[in-house]
């Protein structure tokens, strides 16, 4: 496998790396949203669970 990479023109060698760093900066952008929105979603919890008096987190696993 190695071998073919090597051996394999220095064009289709440039192809490969812009097409991996193509791959890696989309699944960052995917994962950044997906971030975003999960801490969006947990704040907006959190803020309806100390509205509606719970402050004590204590029944959750990590608190």
């Amino acid at each position: 496998m190695i071998d073919a990479l090597t051996s394999a023109p220095p064009l289709l060698l440039v192809l490969a790396a812009l097409a991996a760093f193509a791959v890696a900066v989309v699944a960052i952008k995917i994962a950044i949203k997906l971030a975003v929105r999960i801490g969006i979603v947990a704040a907006v919890v959190l803020a309806g669970l100390y509205a509606a008096g719970f402050t004590d987190l204590s029944f959750l696993p990590f608190f």
